[in-house]
Formats: C-alpha cells, structure tokens, sequence
C-alpha cells in the first residue's frame, strides 16, 4: 500500500514507519523539520494546519494513519487546535484525496472526556472521524512503551533504583509499541473491517494493578522493588508545583494528574480487537525486560 502518516517523527509513528517499511509499504510521512534519509519513507513537508502538505501527503494514499496529536499543553485551545482541529482538516485532505481507508490513533482517556483536557479532545476528535465520510476505524491504545519511549522512561529509571513512585491504586493495560504498531497496520489494510473502534491490550484480562505492574518493572533489571501510591491530592499539588517550576514546559501538568488519579485505564473487553484481525505477540513481563536492556544498552538511564 501507499501510507500517508501523521506523527511519524515520534514514538510510536517511528515504530509504525519501520513496520510498515518492513512490510514493503510505500510510506509517506508528515514532517514540521528537516528529517535524516529513511528507508522506505518520503518525508512531506509541512503540518496539520497547512492545508497544502495534507493535500501532498494524501495524494495517492490507499490509507491515512493519524498518530499525531497533542499530549500535554497549557491550554484547551491548544489541545482542541492539535487534536480535534488537526484531526479534521487530515480528514477533509483525505476525502479530497480520495482515501480508501482512515485510521486514528485515539486514546482511552476518550472514554472520560470529563476528566481532562486531553481526554476531552480526543472525544471530540473521535466523533470528527465518525461523522466523517471516510471508511474508518479508530484506537485507543493503553499504557504505550518500548524502545525509545520518553513518557513510561522515568518508571524504569524508578524501578532501577528500587523505588516506583504510583499514582492512587488502580489497574490499567499495556501494551507493546511494536503490537501497536502493527495493529494499526492490520487496520489499514484493504479487507479490514470498518467502523471499528477498538481498546487493545498485551492480552492480560483485566489488566495490571499499580502494583503489579511495578513489580514486573523491578523484574525488568532483576530487582524486587517498593511501590508507594500517591494519593490524588499530592499529585494535583505536585502538578502545580511542576507549572510554577516549568511553565510551559512543565511534564506533570493539572490537566495530567488528574486523568493519571483515575483508577480504570483497562481496555475493555467489549472493544476488543477480532482475534482474526490481530492479536499481541509480545507478554508484558518480556517486553519490559526488553525496554530496559534497550535503556541501558543507549544510556538513557
């Protein structure tokens, strides 16, 4: 297929293109900077809100696959600029283009729009793509790491040390950004179903307590470790704190703690993926203990 991605220059978009370059996929890939030369890949110049490169990524495109979006901002407008209007003017290119197939990277938080910002933008960009007239399936993936993952990166340096700092007790899923990577290929290809929505996950049913979850990290580097769940409060406070230190820049932001204090992030079992679609590969306990051999082998920790 020719692909056109969004988000390719990060996490999980660089390990979407690499799949799809080793599937033998014809990948074109969205870029705002000058990016180094890819096997596989032709970077477009440009960016959600240049109408222009959109229309330059989708020509000739069988399928777009949205990864990009915005994470962490000090603003709704921000969050509803990056991720419900970029959503939409990608979905207006694709439709000009004449795009078979959308896939969107959602996200769970989607499924609690009233607890934050971020989750609020990815609601509203979800109903962008249903109401679309595209052919479409959307993700919300859980917990995302592996290899090269930044967000999940001071976990594992936690768990190195012995000690793994938890929001309040709870569950959530995971999985593994190489799965992932390879669902959204599987959804973008000719025959998959459409008006999917689904909540993929490492094949644990019910997901991982807090805790466990912990503990699997401290297996990682062989180590058994102490878990301390933060209470909500602490973290709201630790929030405001991280903004008057870092300002914009700040990791840990209001809008943050308060979807990381929820205490269900588990995929649900009524959004899973058709096994004859795709199913996991890679067991939680492995991947982690992968990430971790790859953290140290770059010195990340």
């Amino acid at each position: 297929m020719k692909l056109a991605v969004t988000g390719g220059t990060g996490f999980v978009g660089g390990h979407l293109l690499s799949a799809a370059a080793d599937a033998g996929h014809e990948v074109w890939a969205l870029t705002r900077r000058p990016q180094p030369a890819r096997s596989g890949v032709e970077w477009v110049p440009g960016s959600l809100d240049d109408a222009a490169s959109l229309a330059a990524l989708c020509d000739g495109a069988e399928a777009v696959i949205h990864v990009a979006g915005v994470i962490n901002a000090p603003t709704a407008a921000e969050f509803e600029a990056g991720n419900v209007g970029g959503t939409k003017a990608l979905l207006g290119a694709a439709a000009t283009a004449g795009v078979r197939r959308f896939v969107h990277v959602s996200s769970l938080a989607a499924r609690e729009p009233q607890l934050s910002l971020y989750g609020a933008s990815k609601a509203r960009s979800e109903v962008a793509v249903q109401t679309s007239p595209l052919d479409w399936a959307i993700v919300r993936p859980p917990a995302v790491y592996g290899p090269g993952d930044r967000e999940t990166l001071e976990l594992f340096k936690m768990a190195r040390r012995g000690l793994v700092l938890l929001p309040p007790e709870g569950r959530l899923s995971l999985i593994h950004v190489a799965d992932l990577a390879r669902l959204l290929l599987a959804l973008a290809a000719p025959g998959a179903p459409g008006g999917l929505l689904v909540e993929p996950d490492d094949g644990t049913a019910g997901g991982w307590t807090h805790r466990a979850f912990a503990t699997q990290l401290g297996a990682a580097f062989g180590r058994n470790v102490t878990a301390l769940s933060a209470p909500a409060g602490l973290l709201r406070a630790a929030a405001r704190v991280d903004k008057l230190v870092r300002g914009r820049n700040a990791k840990l932001t209001p809008d943050r703690a308060s979807y990381f204090a929820h205490p269900d992030w588990v995929a649900s079992p009524a959004r899973k993926v058709p096994a004859e679609l795709w199913r996991a590969e890679i067991k939680t306990p492995e991947g982690l203990a992968e990430t971790a051999r790859w953290y140290e082998r770059e010195g990340w920790l």
